[in-house]
């Protein structure tokens, strides 16, 4: 019967002769807020998902942002991926070509796209391949793309929104890697994050002996593949306004929800990152995408002016690793921990200490600056041994079988630059303190921003010095401590014996403490987290907010232990302790970053 034919495809120009505004015309005043909202207002609308519905609205949201953003200048008019496409496909409506060398696996995310659309993204893509040749490793391009070719006219607009977004010249809100060096030092920067803000998953990993380089390698993936069509929508509503910021807080989300799941059954894992893929396309069951985007921006992260100092650290540890940014792929080694030999841990317990440490740190070797069953006991000794290497860790071993330390930020030689006669504190927010036996534990205090500059407090108050005789018995006595004090300019190194400056690779972001070591054990904390070392020929105190975490004797045959504000630690053994050994580690490399261009608050 001519009622019961199958009328055939719906023309793609359905509703042509429809005025939609007057159908939906709360969408069109949206639209109109949108048109006249500055940036700032636009970002308070797309994280509420002000333009999510209708799909047409989205569309002409999209259209206005990215023809917004300012790109350096290169041809992107529409006419230029007519000219691209003739050259490649000619009259060809199917692409027979391979895939463009620069995607990782040659998999393009279906996000609801039909054979035809498949087929457009992979000409979308092969055309920014031909124009931009430069891109030679970038992972994120077909999810990106194929979500944007649901709001794009056709191809041609498609094309010119990515290639703005690959042309975008802001260095400090990026939004696409365009080749391996600058993908390995994201993942290398979420990575450092990650050890921030989701502290134990890296422990839980590392403990596996599974690799936690490539299991970080595949966060953006997690976004812009993994995830389901419409939280990776709403993560596009915000990224195209915040650029690659909102996509570490987003991942950063996810980890965390992970690591609620993970915990209770990390035992029965075999592969992290099959699990972790498994659980993000499964994201759904634990979390709604309002809730994973609120979790998400109550993430505080540091500004992108410091996130982006601490990518050009990674991606320079990268160079001198051997990678270039010309070279298309190469497998970072890992440090291998089997054959590693130490008087104080075990090569397991190390592999988790490295886990713990900064990335553009963990990509290289151990190596052991100092150990008391070689070079004595006396701090003399210690400090001539380890000064001059930058970073180092601290490791010790009491009498009763406990093991803790520390991992020292900067240089000890920053001991000496200090005009007062009174030990002063110096050392940046990466230090932070650990347990290892009985427990293991890292203690670190959030992060705090590189471009706050502390005052050296009026009324620091004079205070009992604690030490210890070789017998264990506290030496007490009363020192008055100055209250005058100059802002000192931390001088780094990195990893060993280069000299910097401080702002490049002081992250996770902060100055350097300007006031004497206060030797009283409280502190006010209005002053801050941020005495983190200090030392003189009688002591080598490591934390002094509200307590000391570590502090060791003259002699190196004992210490206390307390708690303290600086890294939110509790005592790291038993109080009073006597040492059975202890060792220093610095990194097997040197690297220089003096070439690089000085930083000014």
């Amino acid at each position: 019967q001519p009622d019961t034919e199958d009328p055939g495809p719906i023309p793609t120009t359905y509703g042509q002769f429809v005025d939609w505004e007057k159908i939906d015309p709360e969408a069109s005043e949206r639209y109109q807020r949108i048109l006249k909202s500055d940036h700032q207002e636009l970002k308070t609308m797309g994280r509420s998902g002000f333009w999510a519905m209708p799909h047409t609205l989205r569309a002409k949201a999209y259209y206005h942002i990215i023809h917004g953003i300012n790109c350096r200048s290169i041809k992107l008019d529409r006419d230029r991926y007519q000219d691209v496409a003739k050259k490649l496909f000619g009259e060809q409506k199917m692409s027979t070509h391979p895939f463009p060398e620069y995607m990782d696996d040659g998999v393009i995310p279906r996000y609801c796209l039909n054979k035809a659309g498949l087929n457009s993204v992979k000409k979308v893509l092969l055309c920014i391949g031909k124009h931009l040749p430069d891109i030679n490793f970038c992972p994120i391009l077909p999810a990106l793309v194929a979500l944007l070719l649901h709001f794009s006219e056709d191809e041609a607009e498609c094309f010119h929104s990515i290639c703005r977004l690959i042309a975008y010249n802001d260095p400090n809100k990026r939004y696409i890697d365009q080749t391996f060096l600058t993908y390995r030092a994201s993942c290398m920067t979420f990575g450092d994050l990650a050890n921030k803000y989701c502290r134990g998953i890296r422990k839980l990993i590392a403990s596996s002996h599974q690799n936690l380089f490539e299991f970080y390698s595949d966060w953006i993936m997690w976004i812009f593949a993994d995830l389901p069509f419409t939280y990776a929508m709403r993560v596009l509503d915000v990224y195209l306004l915040e650029g690659y910021k909102i996509l570490y807080r987003v991942a950063l989300a996810l980890l965390s929800l992970y690591k609620v799941s993970v915990s209770s059954r990390v035992a029965d894992v075999e592969d992290f990152r099959r699990d972790m893929k498994s659980f993000v396309e499964n994201v759904a069951r634990h979390c709604t995408v309002e809730k994973l985007l609120e979790r998400a921006f109550s993430i505080q992260l540091a500004t992108r002016r410091e996130l982006n100092l601490l990518f050009n650290a990674n991606k320079d540890s990268l160079i001198q690793k051997g990678i270039s940014i010309h070279q298309k792929r190469q497998s970072c080694q890992v440090v291998d921990f089997d054959s590693f030999s130490s008087s104080v841990v075990t090569g397991t317990e190390m592999r988790i200490v490295w886990a713990w440490i900064p990335e553009r740190f963990a990509l290289f070797k151990p190596k052991r600056l100092f150990s008391t069953n070689e070079h004595g006991r006396s701090l003399a000794s210690f400090y001539s041994r380890v000064e001059g290497h930058e970073p180092a860790i601290l490791l010790l071993k009491t009498v009763d079988e406990e093991v803790c330390g520390a991992f020292l930020s900067t240089d000890l030689i920053q001991r000496k630059n200090y005009d007062s006669e009174e030990p002063a504190y110096f050392g940046t927010g990466e230090s932070f303190v650990f347990t290892l036996r009985p427990g293991m534990e890292r203690y670190q205090r959030a992060v705090v921003h590189i471009t706050a500059k502390r005052q050296p407090s009026p009324d620091l108050r004079a205070a009992k010095v604690c030490g210890y005789t070789s017998s264990g018995k506290e030496d007490s006595s009363s020192t008055p401590v100055s209250t005058t004090s100059t802002t000192n300019h931390t001088t780094l190194t990195c990893p060993a014996g280069t000299l910097q400056d401080p702002s490049y690779l002081t992250i996770p972001f902060t100055t350097s403490s300007p006031g004497p070591l206060s030797p009283s054990p409280k502190r006010v904390k209005e002053q801050g987290a941020s005495m983190f070392i200090a030392g003189d020929h009688e002591r080598l105190v490591i934390g002094g907010d509200g307590g000391h975490a570590l502090c060791l004797q003259a002699d190196l045959e004992g210490g206390y232990t307390e708690r303290c504000d600086t890294f939110e630690s509790a005592p790291l053994c038993k109080r009073h302790f006597k040492i059975r050994s202890l060792e220093v580690w610095g990194i097997q490399n040197s690297i220089s970053f003096s070439h690089y261009f000085s930083y000014s608050h």
